[in-house]
């Protein structure tokens, strides 16, 4: 039942220089970037902020993979020995950056943006999904990344009171025979309530409460005060982070709709179902999904009309992460990344499908509607439902 295979690793040879070219974002506004810390124990949050910037020469472009021990975290996902596997992984990708401003100016709005707190999937961390964040960000909207403490990010880590310490929140695996739904069903009610506080803290900074940022960062959280629409706010997340945008919808009526990436069902108890008021969007990639997990999104459509399953064809469970943008086998071999279909192309599909349900469900006044028809799952590479059940159109 777990959701994300460990990466199958060859030992041979590089197989070619590995390359990782994110996307640039195709909105209007530029997207600036910043990591927020807040709390010195486990309690706190952890995320990485993508939010609408104003072009300035000079600002830096983050790393994709912050810190060396996210390759060590990595390689532990995925079964290997970190000693040979992580120096790899930072040879290959170590020194790839996400196209967008660190700590950029902010670019003020006076109607204040919609908010969506993401969730990430089993073994990621907060900045794998920088692609769909940062086109996200890029028509207006601001995102929070969080990486969860519930340890099911490969790694992670707060830093406590005692200057300069850090303590890391190692991945823990589901033990010999340890019953695999508890375990999981703890931890996705543990990321849900994470973003919910993720949202409380939002609303600190919106209304001008002083937060302190642990990683003092250079941008200012009080710029943010006022330009946060908090009656538009959604949760998104991929596979385990889907499941937990499904379960922050029970748990928060201030999320107003959910947008969840191939999500991974499993872990939620049969009787939160009836409990799920608000419509989702669920965007599924043709290889990962079974009959079980999609049955229990039915169980949410035939309740509320507004939430759409769609299926992307051509895609495998990593192409909504950005390692579908990484060339060379070797990555290729590790993460599995690549469907058949171009990786740009899903990345379009899974952002103008979200774009258009959190305008609807959000009520915002832009042009997104102009890709309404996806999620009927009408258009090139996307059907309605999942393919197994296509036999019966």
């Amino acid at each position: 039942a777990d959701p994300m295979p460990p990466p199958r690793l060859g030992c041979g040879t590089m197989g070619g220089m590995q390359s990782l070219a994110l996307p640039l974002a195709k909105g209007p506004h530029h997207v600036g970037c910043t990591d927020v810390m807040v709390g010195h124990t486990r309690q706190g949050l952890f995320l990485r902020f993508f939010y609408p910037c104003l072009p300035q020469a000079g600002t830096e472009q983050p790393l994709w993979i912050p810190r060396y021990e996210y390759c060590s975290g990595l390689a532990d996902f995925a079964h290997r020995s970190w000693r040979w596997c992580a120096p790899l992984l930072s040879i290959a990708i170590g020194s790839c950056r996400v196209p967008v401003s660190w700590n950029g100016p902010f670019k003020p709005c006076s109607s204040g943006y919609p908010l969506v707190i993401f969730s990430h999937g089993l073994g990621a961390f907060r900045t794998l999904y920088s692609s769909v964040c940062s086109e996200l960000a890029s028509w207006g909207f601001m995102v929070a990344a969080l990486e969860h403490r519930d340890h099911s990010a490969s790694t992670t880590y707060f830093c406590t009171a005692e200057a300069g310490r850090e303590e890391w929140i190692p991945y823990r695996r589901v033990l010999q025979g340890q019953k695999e739904f508890y375990f999981r069903n703890k931890q996705v009610h543990q990321r849900a309530e994470e973003c919910v506080r993720a949202l409380r803290l939002f609303e600190d900074i919106s209304s001008g409460k002083s937060v302190l940022n642990v990683l003092h960062q250079d941008f200012d959280l009080s710029m943010l005060k006022d330009s946060i629409d908090l009656t538009k706010v959604a949760v998104m997340g991929h596979s385990f982070g889907g499941v937990t945008a499904v379960l922050a919808l029970v748990k928060e009526p201030g999320f107003r709709c959910a947008v969840a990436l191939d999500a991974w069902m499993f872990p939620l108890e049969n009787a939160l179902y009836p409990g799920v008021p608000k419509p989702v969007l669920f965007i599924n990639t043709e290889k990962f999904q079974t009959p079980e997990s999609v049955a229990k999104m039915k169980r949410l459509s035939s309740r509320n009309s507004q939430t759409k399953i769609i299926t992307v064809l051509g895609s495998v469970h990593q192409s909504q992460t950005d390692f579908t943008f990484l060339t060379g086998k070797l990555i290729s071999r590790i993460f599995g990344a690549r469907g058949t279909l171009d990786p740009y192309k899903g990345l379009d599909i899974t952002s103008r499908a979200a774009l258009a349900f959190l305008q609807r469900h959000l009520n915002l006044e832009e042009e997104f509607d102009q890709w309404d028809s996806l999620l009927e799952g009408i258009g090139d590479s996307v059907v309605p439902e999942a393919p197994f059940c296509r036999s019966n159109l």
